[in-house]
């Protein structure tokens, strides 16, 4: 499991509402090139979308699942289809009486059947980028995004 953490001069609503709007995660993860919310409504337990990320030979279509939700304190998201699929646990914490948050992901990759022998790649991949999407978040997020 890979945990990195960011902190973020917003308040946990802000930045939680913010991550809510899963049509533009592509504006702070480059891999996505576009989502698609498959569940209409606002974002809650059992919400659905489906991602078509970059991949070094093509595009993969990742849908997931959101497992848990407390707003605006923690998020578990879940991957339901393909074989490798990602799991990761967003919590966001107030800093500053609220003026500004420590935002935490733990992620992981699970690798289902053929999928296992694949998952330690994907999930290398994906670490590296988290990193660099939470300080591309943090600096939307600052700047009024």
């Amino acid at each position: 499991m890979f945990t990195h953490t960011t902190e973020i001069a917003r308040s946990p609503e802000d930045v939680l509402a913010y991550l809510d709007q899963l049509d533009r995660h592509g504006e702070w993860q480059t891999d996505i090139k576009r989502v698609i919310d498959v569940t209409p409504g606002p974002v809650g337990v059992g919400t659905r979308a489906t991602e078509y990320r970059k991949m070094p030979i093509g595009t993969a279509k990742v849908t997931y699942e959101i497992a848990e939700y407390e707003h605006p304190r923690r998020v578990v998201f879940v991957g339901v289809n393909g074989p490798v699929r990602p799991r990761g646990v967003v919590t966001v914490e107030s800093l500053d009486g609220g003026a500004r948050s420590k935002l935490s992901i733990d992620f992981e990759m699970v690798g289902h059947g053929i999928g296992k022998l694949f998952a330690p790649m994907a999930y290398k991949k994906a670490i590296s980028l988290i990193p660099e999407a939470h300080k591309e978040l943090k600096r939307r997020l600052e700047s009024g995004a």
